[in-house]
């Protein structure tokens, strides 16, 4: 999945056959194609987070990684902790 502007495609990895969920957000740039302003969002699983960050930084792309929650599963965990009674955990 790519994204542009800052939007964050929701999904799963980007990785070619890949289906397992993104917890990674990889923004990277093509500096000869790209203004300093427009960059493209990939999303990578916990396995292919390092090999999709190598493979922009071979091309010397500014890359920048951070962890990634699918939209609304950040406002769901925060519900959750807010429901659950004080002192206990919740399953997430």
């Amino acid at each position: 999945m790519i994204g542009s502007l800052g939007a964050a495609p929701a999904g799963g990895c980007s990785r070619a056959g890949c289906r397992e969920e993104a917890t990674w957000r990889i923004d990277w740039r093509n500096p000869r194609i790209h203004t300093g302003d427009r960059f493209k969002t990939w999303l990578a699983c916990d396995e292919h987070v390092e090999y999709l960050r190598g493979f922009l930084e071979s091309r010397s792309f500014p890359v920048s990684v951070a962890p990634f929650a699918a939209e609304g599963a950040a406002e769901a965990a925060a519900a959750d902790a807010a429901a659950a009674p004080a002192g206990e955990e919740t399953g997430a």
